[in-house]
């Protein structure tokens, strides 16, 4: 997490950096207010385009890729997370379609599936697996992207 942290806080600290560049700006402004105007609007534009890059670089591409990287980050522990419920519960002599269950209701609502869905996916594995057709023997690359989690 420390990497998301330290981007979250580099992102955080980007529009405040834009104000320091106005106020600089601002500065250099009043140093030339005795030139032409061209030269002062010059500098004035300099200074917008600092806060504007402060705050398009926070909203617009740190902090986005911050918090991006901060639900990937909490995504693996969430699947272990689920991967345990089910182990323990098979482990502690439930039956192997109720750890299912528990491990089904472990997971985050978003990606949950519904009983229905779960059964019927344990259903077609459990009938494939007794008929011995190839769909319960996947083929090593198969297996290798479906533990990868692909």
């Amino acid at each position: 997490m420390q990497p998301v942290n330290s981007l979250t806080t580099v992102a955080d600290s980007l529009p405040g950096l834009g104000i320091v560049a106005a106020v600089l700006g601002v500065v250099i402004t009043m140093s030339a207010l005795g030139g032409p105007p061209e030269e002062s609007g010059k500098k004035v534009a300099a200074a917008l385009v600092g806060t504007f890059l402060g705050v398009l670089l926070c909203y617009g591409l740190v902090g986005p890729i911050s918090s991006n990287m901060s639900k990937l980050a909490d995504d693996e522990p969430a699947y272990l997370n689920v991967l345990r419920v089910l182990i323990i519960s098979f482990l502690k002599g439930t039956a192997p379609i109720l750890a299912v269950e528990a491990a089904r209701r472990a997971s985050a609502g978003h990606v949950r599936p519904t009983f229905q869905e779960l059964e019927q996916a344990c259903r077609s594995q459990g009938s494939a697996a007794a008929a011995g057709t190839p769909e319960s023997t996947p083929e090593p690359e198969q297996a290798q992207s479906a533990a990868a989690g692909e």
